[in-house]
């Protein structure tokens, strides 16, 4: 259902683990979005090849090019609807605005260097728990993630201090990857390794994958103060319950079928309860 309370023009994100490729908070700029925030753990990303990335970003607005389709990314989910350029949220009178000559060129100098530029704020910081982002607190209307959280070890803590940079009604979303990421064989295959083998799996890897299943990232999500407005969940084959670890036990027979999903949350408005 589409979310009403506190929804209004989304002017400043933050994105968890871009890692290379800023692609994505590029396109938000490009939409009219005026300030993204990178929050990397490891810094990755190369401002070069960004800037390269904006440059064919540019090209594929002024086309209106079609979102690529499961023929193009087959694994890429949620299965969206319709796959033609968002005109009627991303008008002409929009794009005409956002794609100025001179507004590419002020994000091409955000992305060389992190400040405001015309009104346009690019900052890429890793690593990202040890930085200051008090400036952003309360402040930021969306936070986002793709396949990311799956690899977070403090997945509570994670989303609470995400809690604090969003305003009340900010918007977050995250696709997670429940899978085992090829180190089993099977996609569920993580959740048959006992604590001792994963850890010399891990080795002095300082991530993997946290090993948690939808319900687990649904509980955080509601204790660090999170309103679930959407879930879609990607269905796989089932585990017996005999094969699993001890300490995956109690997994629901809904986690054990829940190989991903997409999530969107909400922070609630002061005093607005549910309005979705």
């Amino acid at each position: 259902m589409a979310y009403k309370a506190g929804l209004k023009h989304i002017d400043s994100i933050a994105e968890l683990g871009p890692g290379d490729s800023l692609g994505i908070g590029l396109c938000a700029i490009l939409s009219g979005c005026k300030t993204y925030y990178g929050l990397d753990a490891k810094a990755h990303a190369n401002t070069e090849r960004n800037r390269t990335i904006l440059d064919e970003l540019v090209t594929l607005f002024r086309r209106r090019e079609p979102i690529p389709d499961i023929k193009e990314f087959p694994n890429v989910s949620p299965v969206l609807e319709d796959y033609s350029f968002p005109s009627y949220i991303l008008t002409d009178e929009l794009l005409n605005k956002s794609l100025q000559s001179e507004r590419i060129l002020a994000i091409h100098k955000a992305l060389i260097n992190p400040r405001h530029v015309n009104a346009i704020h690019i900052s890429y910081i890793a690593p990202w728990e040890q930085a200051s982002l008090d400036e952003s607190a309360g402040k930021l209307d969306m936070v986002f993630s793709q396949a990311v959280m799956e690899h977070v070890e403090k997945v509570y803590e994670t989303y609470r201090s995400l809690n604090r940079y969003l305003r009340p009604g900010g918007l977050m979303s995250h696709a997670i990857d429940y899978k085992s990421h090829g180190y089993t064989c099977d996609w569920n295959g993580h959740w048959t390794l006992s604590e001792f083998t994963w850890r010399i799996l891990k080795g002095n890897r300082p991530y993997l994958i946290n090993r948690l299943a939808h319900s687990d990232h649904i509980e955080a999500l509601g204790k660090a103060g999170f309103q679930i407005i959407s879930e879609i969940k990607k269905r796989d084959q089932i585990l017996p319950r005999e094969s699993l670890a001890s300490n995956f036990l109690s997994f629901t027979e809904d986690d054990l079928r829940t190989s991903g999903a997409f999530i969107q949350a909400v922070k609630p408005l002061a005093g607005v309860g549910n309005s979705f």
